[in-house]
């Protein structure tokens, strides 16, 4: 599955989605995480929709957006591309925690939203 997490450093998920202007993608398995490459994020656009746009198409067909915040619009946005939207739980939370969480999610008592986002990613 496909992570693509808002950061300003590649450590922490410390972006606002509508603001980011960079995601850093990684491929995670229950037992391996892998960087894929960061995704310049930094064009501006004129109208909102069209920037809103513009970052779900830079998150290279991931699985998964992290981010610091995300408005209403953006968020359902996000989620008719096909791509779950979540929140870190505050500016210091680092990718590796939140990649460390999640593999444990996909081991153990998987939550039926993570389940269909793996079958999703195996198709």
């Amino acid at each position: 599955m496909k992570i693509a997490f808002a950061s300003k450093d590649g450590v922490h998920v410390n972006q606002h989605f509508g603001w980011c202007e960079k995601f850093f993608i990684y491929e995670i398995t229950p037992t391996e995480s892998y960087f894929i490459h960061e995704v310049d994020a930094s064009l501006t656009q004129e109208s909102e929709v069209d920037k809103l746009n513009y970052k779900i198409a830079c998150l290279d067909d991931s699985d998964i957006v992290y981010v610091l915040q995300l408005g209403p619009k953006a968020s359902a946005m996000v989620k008719s591309a096909g791509v779950y939207p979540m929140q870190s739980s505050g500016e210091e939370q680092s990718i590796k925690e939140v990649i460390t969480a999640l593999q444990k999610m996909m081991s153990n008592a998987t939550p039926l939203w993570l389940k269909r986002i793996m079958m999703k990613a195996q198709a």
